[in-house]
């Protein structure tokens, strides 16, 4: 008898060791995340609520002249940049803007990409890249745009070169250079780490932000 429970006992530990190995074999194939030290903000509405005056004041201030059409982009190559997805953002096909920024406005969402993947980096979270959902708009933009989103505004920020938008509903995930699966991170804990990001910048008066609720994105403008 006490030859059986010895024997079973073995089998146990051995099963036991096979059973931790092949769950370490795995994790060892995917890159897991271990969140640590992640806030947010305590309110969205409150922590971003730069009104269109306050930020169409600033865009007046440092950004261009309101453009006729998206021909007009082209003429103005000394004072704006192009834009395009990269490592640091994704872009959503713009269908009601152009991609150009003034350089300030540029280098802003440069920043902003480039610090969100840091963050995520430090806070133990697999790498996304932001998605940018509207740019730079001329008035052409804006009355093609009136027809489908009676809210789109003739007093538009985004008439000047100095704003844009970032979902913080979509994320582009980064998948490993290697093509280890990476596991997912979840939109919600991705708009944390995005707040703070925000947050910072804002404080630092480089941005003023406004949290969109219907559009599902920061409206960010450059200062």
């Amino acid at each position: 008898m006490k030859r059986l429970v010895y024997v079973c006992s073995l089998f146990a530990l051995l099963f036991g060791m096979a059973v931790a190995g092949c769950s370490e074999k795995k994790d060892m194939s995917m890159k897991m995340n271990n969140p640590r030290n992640i806030r947010g903000v305590i309110s969205y509405k409150r922590s971003f609520g730069d009104l269109n005056d306050v930020q169409l004041a600033a865009a007046k201030r440092i950004g261009i002249r309101p453009m006729e059409s998206r021909e007009d982009a082209e003429n103005m190559a000394g004072r704006l940049v192009e834009i395009a997805p990269c490592e640091l953002y994704d872009m959503d096909s713009l269908t009601h803007s152009i991609p150009y920024l003034i350089p300030q406005a540029g280098a802003l969402l440069d920043t902003i990409g480039a610090n969100f993947l840091d963050s995520l980096e430090c806070k133990g979270l697999n790498p996304n890249r932001i998605i940018v959902t509207s740019v730079t708009r001329t008035k052409d933009d804006v009355k093609r745009l009136r027809r489908v989103n009676t809210n789109a505004s003739l007093k538009s920020c985004h008439f000047y070169g100095t704003t844009f938008d970032i979902s913080w509903k979509r994320f582009e995930k980064v998948e490993d250079p290697d093509g280890r699966p990476m596991q997912d991170v979840s939109a919600d804990t991705l708009k944390l780490v995005l707040s703070e990001v925000l947050r910072d910048l804002r404080k630092a008066d480089r941005c003023y932000v406004k949290y969109e609720l219907r559009q599902g994105c920061f409206h960010i403008t450059a200062r």
